[in-house]
């Protein structure tokens, strides 16, 4: 059985022409590129423009399909000009292909790199072999984690983007807080390297959000779980667990909190306007183990976050404590501040909440350190 002749492969996009059999008087369907697909992916072939007996006059009306002057019939008038040379017209046909290989390139370059495309230039900068700064594996998860969440800007243009584009991909996002702050913090780094890099003329993330969570599901401490708390609280691991419970910052705060041994206090925060650069007094029960750790460690959180949870889990059920998040010690100081009676509003500032429509306090409600000291103060350790 004769061999049937390899001809030009045709690039993506460009439509098939596809062999049905020898025993057709036109084996050749010549098909426009595919436009739909199943629910699972799978490509619907569409319905062929024409049936030719061969290849190259049905390579003819795809390049009429594309130019958008084919008509039907014109198959006919391709098959009576058709050269008699293969190598010829095989030449021809790869120049063809040439050329609209070299257009299609030039119209993506014009019409600019997809979020996508920005994405794999970005992450080959921040994390190969070429990187300023070698990374943690954590670090690396965090951002293909927060990239795999942008999945509706994936195959839009990134030049194209604005503010509005990024926000609302962030505000649709059914997840929790500390997963949205990722998003918010790859876009935010993605936009300083595409204006560096010239891929765009603007950052239009600058006021990029997260939509406010501050009341995410969690359980606090109990009061009998407090005590063992106490009981051990010369573990490093618990040590810190105290210090959230008594301060009510999220975890990731404790990165890049101010922490002043003189006048005893915090000050900084994460996330919203509320909450950031907020001060919170050092509860007299855990200044000592706050001075502990700074002597120690020289900071609050040494490791990354993804690693205190797991030494935090293991130290839970060591103490054969139920499971608890981080965030659950931010709702045991809420707790404890319902249960000891300090001031709502005090409550509030300290733990950045916002005031939402109420302007008094929100703008006008300042309050001295000693004024919330005498609040925080008011917290028992165990009664």
């Amino acid at each position: 059985m004769p061999r049937r002749k390899k001809h030009p492969k045709l690039p993506n996009g460009y439509g098939t022409i596809r062999y049905l059999g020898g025993k057709r008087r036109n084996p050749y369907a010549v098909q426009p590129p595919t436009q739909e697909f199943r629910k699972n992916g799978s490509p619907i072939t569409p319905k062929a423009i024409c049936y030719v007996d061969d290849w190259y006059v049905g390579f003819a009306v795809l390049n009429a399909y594309h130019a958008g002057t084919y008509t039907p019939g014109d198959e006919i008038k391709f098959k009576q000009i058709r050269p008699m040379d293969d190598r010829a017209v095989d030449d021809f046909c790869r120049r063809l292909l040439a050329d609209h290989n070299a257009q299609a390139f030039v119209k993506a370059e014009e019409k600019g790199k997809t979020f996508a495309e920005v994405y794999e230039l970005f992450y080959d900068w921040k994390y190969g072999d070429n990187a300023k700064k070698k990374l943690s594996d954590q670090s690396k998860r965090s951002t293909q984690a927060a990239y795999k969440n942008c999945a509706t800007l994936h195959n839009k243009v990134f030049k194209d983007l604005r503010h509005r584009d990024l926000q609302t991909c962030i505000d649709g996002c059914k997840l929790k807080s500390a997963s949205i702050e990722l998003m918010v913090s790859l876009i935010k780094q993605m936009y300083r390297y595409a204006v560096l890099y010239e891929i765009c003329d603007r950052d239009y993330s600058g006021n990029l959000s997260a939509p406010e969570q501050d009341d995410e599901h969690g359980i606090p401490f109990s009061d009998d779980e407090m005590k063992i708390l106490w009981e051990n609280q010369d573990d490093p691991i618990i040590e810190f667990l105290l210090i959230m419970c008594y301060s009510g910052y999220r975890i990731t705060a404790y990165k890049t909190l101010e922490v002043n041994t003189d006048e005893w206090y915090f000050r900084g925060g994460i996330k919203t306007a509320a909450s950031k650069n907020r001060i919170v007094p050092i509860h007299s029960a855990i200044q000592s183990i706050v001075k502990r750790r700074i002597s120690r460690y020289g900071c609050l959180l040494e490791e990354s976050t993804y690693e205190f949870r797991k030494s935090m889990y293991e130290s839970l059920r060591r103490l054969k404590i139920e499971n608890h998040t981080p965030h659950d010690c931010r709702h045991t100081f809420s707790r404890l501040c319902e249960k000891y009676g300090v001031n709502e509003n005090d409550r509030k500032r300290m733990m950045g909440h916002s005031f939402g429509s109420d302007i008094t306090n929100g703008i006008y409600g300042h309050r001295t350190l000693d004024e919330l000291r005498t609040e925080i103060e008011k917290i028992k350790i165990c009664d």
